[in-house]
């Protein structure tokens, strides 16, 4: 018998596909565990699990890879050659259907660049910031900034100046990251300038003292004067995605987390290795999250018998760690919703600062 961590790792499914495709009565396991509910699969029934990990990495329904399966191992083998066939046609059709959106979107932004929108920036701006104030800005949102060179207008953090309030944003898409700081001198439009990481490492380099500093905009020019220091250099010719829409996170269940225990917690307690994430620059590593009776967040072992439980959020561990130390604080509120839903990191005496995960699906 082979268990299903064996199975797992000779088929190409993962653990959950695995119990996912049990649950579906795809591939149902051979033998179950009464106590444990750990499942055990037949030898020979690691073909099957080969041949439905082929279907699935070619995206076909699960309607579909029920009949496959079935007739497979049958004489009459027209049905499977019929229902590939139909897939194939199926994924080119989709395929056409792509091109065609991809190519109008294009047209698009082809009309859009010959017709500019009225832009943000002003030709010259300048405002006072508290050093320290901006510094543990910048220190908040700096691990969110991507390294990608596919994704230059992610490469920076966005200063947003609208009125008193600036607000100093990165991404990489799989997280983001928002801080505030109250700025003076500016009470004009709303000003946003893409600063690229190298030069917001120079001049968080200068925010060393508690005295303001002075933030100047002059075009597509930065420049930060800390005392007799200065640090200046070109914005990124980009614009950067509209990350007030991006916050309309659904409301989730909101634990006070003691940081260093649940630091511990993440880096002593179990994970689930995922042999080929999605996201770029991830070790891969995914702990799984739940809120306690008691009202705070752990790491669980995701555990067999376990898969049907909603109260569980699969994050990567990585990332979730450079969250929370960016919070700044010994405590910090974890906002939890749905498996599928983002992880807000926030801190309880300061709600304009924040950070927000995109959990990893767990039932792939």
């Amino acid at each position: 018998m082979r268990s299903i961590g064996e199975m797992a790792r000779d088929s190409g499914l993962g653990v959950s596909a695995l119990r996912f495709y049990d649950r579906a009565g795809v591939l149902i396991p051979a033998w179950v565990d009464p106590v444990s509910g750990y499942r055990w699969y037949e030898p020979e029934q690691l073909d099957e699990a080969r041949l439905l990990a082929r279907l699935r990495r070619a995206a076909m329904p699960l309607a579909d890879i029920r009949l496959v399966l079935a007739g497979w191992s049958g004489t009459d083998t027209d049905l499977v050659r019929t229902l590939l066939q139909a897939h194939l046609r199926r994924l080119e059709r989709g395929l056409s259907d792509a091109r065609r959106e991809v190519s109008t979107l294009r047209a698009l932004l082809d009309l859009r660049e010959k017709n500019p929108m009225t832009s943000l920036r002003t030709p010259a701006l300048g405002l006072s910031v508290p050093a320290s104030a901006l510094a543990a800005a910048l220190d908040a949102v700096r691990f969110a900034v991507t390294e990608d060179p596919e994704l230059p207008m992610l490469g920076g953090v966005l200063f947003d100046i609208e009125g008193e309030a600036l607000h100093v944003v990165a991404t990489d898409r799989y997280r983001m990251a928002v801080a505030r700081a109250v700025a003076t001198g500016h009470e004009g439009s709303r000003v946003q300038a893409l600063v690229p990481a190298p030069l917001v490492d120079a001049m968080r380099a200068l925010l060393t003292g508690e005295g303001p500093v002075r933030l100047a905009v002059d075009g597509d020019r930065m420049t930060l004067e800390a005392g007799d220091r200065q640090v200046a250099g070109p914005c990124l010719d980009h614009d950067f995605p509209d990350y007030r829409r991006l916050l309309r996170l659904p409301a989730g269940r909101r634990a006070a987390v003691d940081v260093p225990a649940l630091r511990n917690e993440l880096e002593t307690g179990p994970v689930r290795r995922v042999e080929a994430p999605e996201k770029g620059g991830t070790s891969g590593d995914v702990s799984v999250l739940s809120v306690k009776d008691d009202g705070t967040v752990g790491v669980r072992e995701d555990r067999e018998g376990g898969d049907q439980d909603q109260n569980r959020v699969g994050v990567d561990r990585a990332f979730l760690l450079q969250a929370l130390a960016a919070g700044g604080r010994d405590r910090l509120i974890l906002e939890l919703g749905a498996p599928t839903a983002p992880v807000a990191i926030r801190r309880p005496d300061d709600e304009d600062t924040f950070s927000v995960l995109m959990p990893v699906r767990l039932e792939d």
